[in-house]
């Protein structure tokens, strides 16, 4: 018996010692890529349009030619039930409402005529996103490497217009729509190609076919996971703090081989869990819940509002010098109307002009969580573990944090000035905040709140990386050859 497991364990060490390197030289690169583009990512993130830079394009809204109300431009726009979003902003000269159905389906009507405005064509796209700049040029694009995520399908084809500036910005405009809903410079772009595209292969024809492209990432972070964790559990087994090898030495290799163990002692921990989280990031069997609230929680927040009952006239009432958008959200079986400018927004209820308050949210939010019941409202007016930046993303405060008592431990995250969800968390989102992102971002306490000691932290982890999978493929390409010599 005790031969038996002698030997068993004599074949164990040998399986696991060929697993390494054989994963080594096969996923060696891989680990390459993933390292340099990771570094990359802190400083360039892949190209959106965020809420900002969208308002920062949009002129105030001209009053004057607002003559259909928006229960109207409802009725024009032909979409079933209360809308995921409805604003009434400009396209170019002419103000617009702008519709999205819960379906997806979204339609732009005009606040002039209250016709629905058909598809966009080459020449308005051009006076549309590229006024002052004799130089640009527009294509038709279906999807492309910026546009190729599930997201963009509602809005799909594009017009994108290249301005011809020093930047080589590229604005791309939805035909279905008229809105710019992306833009991208020549910087992003061939940052992001050695950045965000290596380091999710996010090729496009692979990225279009979403399940294809997640399972692949799957049994590749999957494979890659275990030949990293493999390296780190030799190196324990070869080290002697103790009982030391010839000449006092810790470690049994000599040459590249005794620096690619020295470090991957020093940095075996941080290489393997940042693989291991990759491969959690890609929801292995679903675990996780998504951070976006679901449609039927929004739906369930929104309510069923009657109409609006507002003309034209009276939406001038509801904005504030140099207003860019007014919004049109449902909370709570109640109509409020958002002022976008730029001091910030204002929200007020469409029938009595109350202002926002966190009581009308927490009622809304208490109908929005099936099988749950509000446990408390807290206001957070300070980062915290579950609530922080990230990145590019800043994320606001305060923020209303509401609690639920559902089977999933709800939480949600909701903006107090327009009443908007931020974050869904339910017990299982929890769970990844800490395998996810503590492990893969490093967004820790002490360490998300400081960007210098963050990317400080990254570096440090990252460098010793490289250093194991640097004297790994020198090795590994020693070894290759020596075995297609033989």
């Amino acid at each position: 018996m005790v031969r038996r497991s002698r030997r068993l364990g004599k074949a164990g060490r040998r399986f696991l010692l060929l697993f390494h390197r054989w994963s080594g030289i096969t996923a060696g690169l891989l680990f390459a890529s993933w390292i340099g583009s990771g570094l990359v990512m802190l400083y360039v993130p892949f190209p959106t349009l965020t809420e900002a830079e969208r308002l920062a394009r949009l002129p105030p809204v001209a009053w004057e030619q607002v003559v259909f109300a928006p229960d109207e431009a409802l009725r024009a726009g032909g979409l079933v039930g209360v809308p995921a979003a409805f604003d009434l902003e400009m396209q170019g000269v002419e103000p617009v409402y702008r519709i999205a159905g819960r379906d997806g389906r979204q339609v732009t009507v005009s606040a002039r005529t209250g016709s629905r405005l058909g598809p966009v064509t080459p020449d308005a796209a051009l006076n549309l996103a590229a006024s002052g700049f004799p130089n640009a040029r527009v294509a038709l694009v279906e999807r492309d490497q910026w546009t190729v995520t599930a997201r963009y399908n509602p809005l799909r084809p594009f017009l994108k217009v290249a301005l011809g500036d020093t930047a080589g910005t590229e604005l791309y405009v939805s035909q279905v729509t008229g809105a710019i809903t992306l833009d991208t410079t020549r910087f992003e772009r061939a940052w992001n190609w050695v950045g965000a595209v290596a380091h999710w292969i996010y090729l496009t024809p692979l990225r279009a076919r979403a399940e294809l492209w997640r399972t692949l990432l799957l049994w590749l972070s999957g494979f890659a996971a275990l030949g990293a964790v493999s390296g780190f559990a030799i190196g324990l087994w070869r080290l002697r703090l103790r009982r030391r090898y010839a000449g006092g030495a810790v470690t049994p290799y000599r040459g590249l081989a005794r620096w690619h163990h020295l470090f991957g002692l020093a940095g075996g921990i941080g290489l393997s869990t940042f693989i291991l989280s990759g491969w959690i990031s890609m929801n292995p069997n679903r675990w996780f819940a998504s951070t976006a609230a679901p449609d039927e929680i929004r739906t369930a927040y929104a309510g069923s509002p009657p109409a609006l009952g507002l003309d034209a006239g009276a939406l001038r009432g509801f904005a504030d010098p140099g207003t860019q958008a007014l919004r049109f959200a449902a909370i709570g079986g109640f109509w409020w109307i958002v002022a976008d400018a730029p001091d910030g927004a204002r929200t007020r209820r469409a029938d009595d002009g109350a202002a926002l308050a966190s009581d009308a949210i927490a009622a809304a939010a208490g109908r929005a969580v099936p099988g749950g019941v509000v446990r408390d409202v807290g206001r957070l007016t300070a980062f915290d573990t579950y609530w922080y930046p990230h990145g590019s993303d800043p994320r606001p405060l305060p923020v209303l944090r509401v609690r639920f008592d559902d089977p999933a431990a709800t939480w949600l995250h909701i903006d107090p000035r327009d009443g908007a969800i931020l974050q869904r968390l339910d017990r299982s989102g929890r769970i990844n905040r800490w395998l996810f992102d503590a492990a893969h971002r490093l967004d820790l306490p002490g360490l998300s709140s400081s960007r210098p000691l963050h990317d400080a932290a990254q570096w440090i982890l990252n460098l010793l990386a490289a250093g194991i999978v640097g004297t790994g493929i020198v090795a590994g390409w020693r070894r290759v050859r020596r075995t297609l010599s033989a």
